[in-house]
Parts: structure tokens; sequence; C-alpha cells
């Protein structure tokens, strides 16, 4: 049997994340690791974390045919990296590295029920993880090359970004549409310290779709902006005006698709208004497809039975990633991305959720419904029952998509 050719190449940080079960909710994290305290937990879930498997399974569980590039350490966490992922299929640990100097990377997630998880993280094999970890013979082909989480990954931020710019500077070479995924630095640490606005400044000339969250964003281009809204001191409710300016400096270093998530609140979108930016945005905009140009929406997410939400963003970015290789448009698209994502939380592990794209496409078709709107739009309209706010600036080609 012929394997389908990779449409999207997935590579960057890969972990094995330990996710204790917790049989009762609890209070407070505070409560929960109180020193000397023994707090009974049910078995652990072991699976695959990080943008490499996250995103990666999520694109494959909808039928994508995907490649994954990440390295792991010839140890036993490596070991129980690479048979997860073969459990979904062999040829997924095709473009792994396994590096016998590195130590493998894990995340103990903390995720009680009704309350935000924390993670504990060893970014082990991943600071080592550079551009020449990449075979662009095997990305070659593609459709598009989504990279995740360059915060946590040394290689990718030191210097300004210029291993990651290199990267994606070579992959846009290949006409292949280039996606870059963020995660939130830890604020004590080298990464912390980074003045990522250099960082986005040399890196999204080479990113055709930017699709990190809201404030990971506000931490790397806002900080005092980003802490007064951490600390209460601002309403943490996004509005209309901050997202429109975040995403117009993004827009003007040089992306051509912004996405901001937004949590548990939804998705926000923009499209450059530049034709000739958005023709150059590689193969998955080639035609270019109906209704991208010149996009402002937003969307609440979709409500669900809420059982993890490891891993929600990454397979929100799996939908949006999906929905574009179908030549849909973004008011389209953004409500595909938002449905994985709503599906993903629906399974304590971070992709166990994420159905095939048709069983997504007939629950949407059903009536899915919508949470209500959680962000503060002035002026914006709703489109349809779904709730895809388009600003007053939305002025696609052909009216609505």
């Amino acid at each position: 049997m012929t394997r389908a050719a990779p449409q999207i190449v997935v590579a960057g940080h890969l972990c094995v994340d330990v996710i204790p079960e917790f049989e009762q909710g609890v209070s407070s994290l505070a409560t929960l690791l109180t020193p000397g305290r023994l707090n009974k937990v049910g078995p652990a879930l072991i699976s695959t974390g990080g943008s490499v498997s996250n995103t990666g399974i999520a694109l494959h569980r909808l039928g994508v045919p995907v490649r994954l590039m990440g390295k792991v350490g010839r140890d036993l966490f490596g070991g129980a990296i690479l048979d997860v992922v073969r459990g979904y299929d062999e040829a997924l640990t095709e473009g792994m590295i396994v590096d016998p100097a590195a130590d493998s990377s894990y995340t103990l997630v903390i995720n009680p029920p009704g309350v935000d998880r924390i993670f504990l993280h060893c970014p082990g094999a991943n600071d080592t993880f550079g551009a020449a970890d990449v075979d662009l013979d095997k990305v070659r082909g593609a459709l598009i090359f989504h990279f995740g989480y360059p915060p946590i990954m040394r290689r990718m931020y030191l210097n300004d970004g210029d291993e990651l710019a290199e990267l994606l500077r070579a992959v846009r070479a290949l006409g292949v549409t280039t996606s870059l995924d963020m995660a939130q630095p830890d604020p004590n640490s080298e990464a912390g310290s980074v003045d990522w606005a250099r960082v986005l400044a040399n890196v999204l000339p080479h990113v055709d779709l930017f699709l990190p969250s809201l404030d990971e964003t506000l931490f790397m281009l806002d900080r005092p902006r980003y802490d007064a809204m951490q600390s209460g001191v601002l309403d943490r409710t996004p509005d209309s005006e901050l997202l429109h300016a975040v995403s117009d400096r993004l827009l003007a270093m040089g992306a051509a698709v912004v996405g901001l998530k937004l949590g548990d609140r939804g998705l926000y979108l923009r499209t450059t208004p530049d034709r000739v930016r958005l023709q150059r945005a590689g193969a998955a905009f080639d035609p270019l497809p109906v209704g991208w140009l010149g996009r402002e929406l937003v969307t609440p997410c979709f409500t669900a039975t809420v059982r993890g939400t490891t891993g929600a963003g990454d397979c929100t970015i799996a939908g949006l990633l999906t929905s574009l290789l179908h030549g849909t448009s973004a008011g389209q698209a953004i409500l595909d991305a938002t449905a994985v994502g709503a599906a993903s939380v629906e399974s304590p592990d971070a992709t166990g959720g994420v159905p095939r794209w048709e069983e997504a496409q007939a629950r949407l078709a059903a009536g899915w419904a919508k949470q209500p709107l959680q962000v503060s739009l002035t002026g914006w309209q709703a489109d349809g029952a779904q709730q895809v706010w388009r600003s007053p600036a939305d002025e696609p080609e052909g009216g609505p998509q």
C-alpha cells in the first residue's frame, strides 16, 4: 500500500506528558500543592506532548497526511514518546531524530477539573534542536510547514531568533506555506528575558500564518500590559481595540495571517489586505482561496463537556490548517478551527477527542451550539447563527464568506 505524501510537516517541540488523573476537583492549586500534603490521584495518563505531537497527531486524526519532525533522547522517555507515536501510525516516527547525547523532554501536567492547569517542564532535547535538524528534502512538496514552541527551544530564540528565521526562510524558498505557533516563556528563565519584539521582527517576514495565543503575544510585545492583566489591574477580557492593535503590529512585522487564540473565549483571525503578500504565502494559498483577503473575525468556542484542556490550542491550529487545505474561506476556517479545539477538550489527553474531519463537519452541520461571546466588540456584526463576528474593517471580496 502506498502512503500518501505529507501535505503538512509539523516540526519543533516534542515531549512526553505525564497527566495524573484526579478523582475529584480541588478548591485551588495552592491547596493541592501545600508542602507535606499527600494528594491521592488516579492512574497517570502517559501521552506525547508539544506542538509536534499535539498538532501533528490531531492532523493525523483529522485525516491529513502529515510528517512529524522532533528530537528525543535514547532513554526511557524517548522510547515512550516513539511508542505512543507508533501507536497511531508507524510512519509518523520516520522524521524523528534520536540523539544519544540528549535527554528526552517531559512535562508533568497538573490538570484537576475546575482549576487552570500548570506544567512542570524539562526541555531536554528540544533545547538542542536546530535548523539542520529539519531535512528540507522531506519538506519539499508539502503544502504547509508548521513549527511550534520556539520559546522553549533554546537554539530557536538565541541571537534574536536567527536560526528560526534561517529555517523558515529556507522552507519558504521551497514554495511551502509557513506556519508558526508560540509558547509561554517562563518569566524567570533565560527565555523570559529575551527581547521577543526583536525576535518576531526577525522571524515574521518568513511566516505566512502566525498562530500564538493573545497572552503569549502580549508577554512578548507589551509586557507591562500583560503583567497588569495577569495581576487583575486591567480587565483580562480582550476587546476589539486591543486585538486590532496587536494584529496590526504583527502584520506590519511581516505575517500574512494572524490567529490569536483566546483560550475559552474563542479565536480571533486577521488577514492582510495586501493581495501580493497573500499570493506569496506559499502553496496553501495557490490558487488564492476566496474569502481570505482583508479579514478580521472573532468567534467564541463551541459548547463542550470539558475533561481536559491540554493541547486545545494545538488542536485548534490543526483544525485551521486542515480547513485551509480544503480551500474554505476564512469565515469557515475559524469555525472549523474552534470546532476541532472544542472536540479536543472532551478527552483528558491532548488529542483523544479529535474526530475525523467528516465527523467534525457533520457535528457543525447538525447545529453545534456556541458559547456566549466573551470578547468586547465595538461596531462588529455577527454573520449567521454560529456567531462569526466581523469587524467594521472586514470587507472580503464578494461579500461575507
